[in-house]
């Protein structure tokens, strides 16, 4: 079921009414969550709900199993059995193809002949986003971290609680888990706030990313029919269509989860505006970026163990998470971009170059610098094959201007020059809202100001939403 669907819009007022005449009853909230999730994942494929009804049994008992044993190697071997069904699973549904195609690709390499197949699997929505979520709860129960829950409805919702449940943010279970214990009177304050979040993520969603959408649809389906200047403006407008996307699908989350009295950590702030790589895995898909930190680099080592060993993990997280993102080598490649410059700042940091001194270059060029670093590395995240991302990097800046116009993109002059004018207003209201929290400013003005945004903004979705286009009317993280 998608957030920007009438599904939805009749789906959750129904929800919500029930959800609330519920809520002081505490089992009886979250068995009628639990089920309310249940529909809403399954509304694309009920036959996937085993896979994570799997996931929640095997978590649950091996989280008893773990906190119970006393011998350390029998630990560790109950936290192995949960890594290897859970990223078993990944792996089976997710990169099964990917390994397939790599082994007859070196077979013919060597010189080998071998016929090219594949298997018909269909990648389960969000398996990525809950698979980690549940491995944060056994992994720490490990560390000591957490103590397991007794309470199997309680566990089963954390794990399948829909407004993260397909495209996060990836909880941890010592943040979320532990709110499915409590009960929550309504909060009038909570709802305005969580209905305005909600709001604005519809319109980065429907306003903004499937708009830009069709731009970057049309060059990137066929490449070789474009000129530089068309190839520049797509990977700008897809810059800007992930980032509304992604992040209108986080604000939704959030906003929905404020409503019901839960409390989802922030998943992006600000990415654009970073003057370092560095800084934007700091604000870009915060949720994930933190959980490779705590479960993978650092149980490589971090920095603990020199500065070469610390710029390898460092390396060897980035490109874990390109594959994380998909099974394909233009990830892998975009992982390993970001991997690089992420080690280069860092080496820099190490150097006497840096210095704690005002910087002789304006904060804003770096600012630049690093956009135009994310926006080449995003080639390879969208491009359909190697050979297409090959295409676009070598043609990026081979100009024709012969009988050329940005309104043959797809988009009519009217609908290109709106998608221009919001991408400028995003980033204002991102400038702003950095420095002064411009939802809270809202939440906190008076009746007027609050009823004139809601205004302006359901009228902009309601006039200017792109709808009817299967092609874009997805969130892109749903395959993921």
């Amino acid at each position: 079921m998608l957030f920007n669907s009438i599904d939805f819009a009749i789906f959750f007022p129904i929800f919500f009414v029930v959800y609330w005449i519920v809520a002081k009853k505490l089992t009886l909230r979250n068995a009628f969550l639990l089920a309310s999730s249940y529909l809403f994942y399954g509304w694309w494929d009920w036959r996937f709900l085993f896979l994570i009804l799997f996931s929640s049994i095997v978590d649950f008992t091996i989280g008893q199993k773990i906190y119970a044993a006393t011998n350390k190697r029998v630990r560790k071997n109950y936290l192995l059995v949960s890594l290897l069904i859970n990223l078993g699973l990944l792996g089976y549904f997710k990169y099964t193809n990917f390994f397939i195609d790599s082994f007859i690709n070196s077979f013919r390499f060597f010189g080998g002949e071998m016929d090219s197949f594949t298997l018909h699997i269909i990648l389960p929505v969000g398996i990525s986003f809950y698979t980690f979520q549940t491995l944060s709860y056994t992994i720490d129960i490990y560390r000591d971290r957490i103590k397991p829950t007794n309470d199997w409805l309680s566990f089963f919702t954390f794990v399948a609680f829909f407004p993260q449940l397909v495209a996060g943010p990836i909880e941890r279970a010592s943040h979320l888990l532990p709110q499915f214990f409590k009960t929550y009177n309504f909060d009038y304050k909570a709802f305005k706030s969580g209905l305005l979040l909600m709001a604005f993520g519809l319109f980065k969603k429907m306003v903004i990313a499937d708009r830009l959408a069709i731009v970057v649809n049309e060059v990137y389906g066929n490449p070789t029919g474009h000129s530089g200047q068309d190839l520049i403006i797509a990977t700008v407008f897809f810059a800007f269509q992930i980032y509304c996307d992604f992040s209108g699908y986080s604000d939704i989350a959030i906003g929905i989860s404020r409503m019901l009295g839960f409390n989802l950590m922030k998943n992006f702030d600000t990415p654009y505006f970073s003057t370092s790589i560095t800084a934007f895995w700091r604000r870009w898909h915060i949720s994930l970026s933190t959980w490779f930190r705590d479960y993978v680099y650092i149980p490589l080592g971090g920095s603990r163990n020199g500065d070469y060993r610390t710029y390898f993990n460092l390396f060897i997280v980035f490109v874990v998470s390109g594959l994380w993102h998909g099974a394909a080598i233009n990830f892998v490649i975009w992982g390993a971009i970001h991997g690089i410059i992420i080690v280069a700042e860092k080496a820099l940091s190490n150097t006497a170059l840096k210095v704690n001194r005002k910087p002789l270059i304006p904060s804003v060029i770096f600012t630049f610098i690093t956009f135009g670093i994310v926006c080449f590395a995003w080639i390879f995240f969208r491009a359909n094959t190697f050979a297409d991302s090959v295409y676009i990097v070598k043609n990026l800046f081979n100009f024709n201007f012969v009988d050329w116009s940005i309104y043959n993109l797809g988009l009519p002059s009217h609908e290109f020059d709106f998608a221009v004018i919001v991408i400028i207003l995003l980033l204002i209201f991102d400038a702003f809202h950095r420095k002064y929290n411009a939802l809270r400013v809202i939440n906190k003005s008076n009746f007027v100001v609050q009823s004139l945004v809601y205004t302006l903004i359901v009228y902009s979705i309601v006039i200017f939403g792109i709808y009817g286009n299967d092609s874009v009317s997805e969130f892109i993280y749903f395959q993921f």
